[in-house]
């Protein structure tokens, strides 16, 4: 099956007829299976689920955030995302930020450009197999306030093609998940075009995959639709280091990726859960 459509109903479905009952962080309790991988060929179309709405807007922003190097809330609301709010209040921060969280470790890893150094890699040696990015420091995890769930991503070429997996201790399969998805398949789609590939598998390989009790019924209604055509995405350029002084990383603006024939059924609301 090389349409992620497929897999993620897969992957709910064995949630909501099976699973294992586990107790969490949140209190809600979930249906909990371990050690699942998705595979979807980015020549299929763009990976936006169509049996309900996925905000495409809000991928954008999050990936472009986290690029960016990014931790504050001010530009995540300011884009109209405001699912991170509830993290920084249950926090107890009161400096307007996340802390040191997933922007921060990719552009700034105990002073490591790690996006910056995955660029220069790809373009000088792109058969290595150490195109790795890590999101997890164990130094700065008791200073953020939520883990990545997401915690690192590695990049694979041959034959002109570019590969991403990105590893995920942490999937909320009904909520997060289709956003992971998207945001993944932006990062593949920027870096192949920075560096001259062409998109080829987008893989996530998942650790915890839960659905949470209060997002059963929902999780039914969405297995009961069928599936549409995925749309297609472009970005009017892609992730590039400009050399020079240093050098810096050309990051694409929400103006320059287009979205195309996007047309899903309606959006299922579910409560976010967080933990106290």
């Amino acid at each position: 099956m090389n349409n992620v459509q497929e897999q993620y109903r897969g992957l709910l479905s064995s949630l909501v007829h099976g699973g294992t009952q586990k107790e969490d962080r949140t209190g809600t309790g979930t249906r909990s299976v371990f050690g699942r991988i998705l595979r979807h060929d980015m020549s299929a179309g763009f990976p936006l689920l169509t049996t309900k709405k996925i905000f495409f807007k809000h991928a954008v922003t999050e990936i472009l955030w986290i690029l960016q190097g990014r931790s504050d809330i001010k530009y995540l609301n300011d884009h109209g995302l405001n699912y991170w709010n509830a993290d920084y209040e249950r926090s107890g921060r009161t400096d307007g930020t996340l802390g040191p969280v997933y922007g921060v470790q990719w552009r700034n890893f105990s002073g490591v450009d790690q996006i910056r150094k995955l660029v220069r890699e790809i373009k000088k040696n792109p058969t290595s197999r150490r195109l790795y990015v890590s999101a997890w420091n164990p130094a700065d995890l008791s200073d953020m306030a939520l883990p990545p769930c997401h915690y690192g991503f590695q990049i694979y070429i041959n034959d002109g093609k570019m590969d991403l997996m990105f590893n995920q201790r942490s999937a909320d399969v009904f909520l997060g998940l289709p956003y992971d998805l998207a945001m993944y398949g932006l990062l593949l789609l920027m870096l192949a075009k920075g560096t001259d590939y062409v998109p080829g598998q987008l893989i996530a390989s998942l650790g915890d995959c839960h659905l949470y009790n209060n997002h059963i019924d929902q999780a039914k209604e969405q297995l009961s639709r069928d599936f549409r055509s995925l749309p297609s995405v472009s970005v009017d350029w892609g992730l590039d280091v400009i050399e020079g002084a240093g050098g810096y990383l050309r990051i694409p603006t929400h103006k320059m990726i287009h979205i195309a024939g996007y047309d899903p059924h309606p959006p299922i609301k579910a409560p976010l859960n967080v933990g106290l």
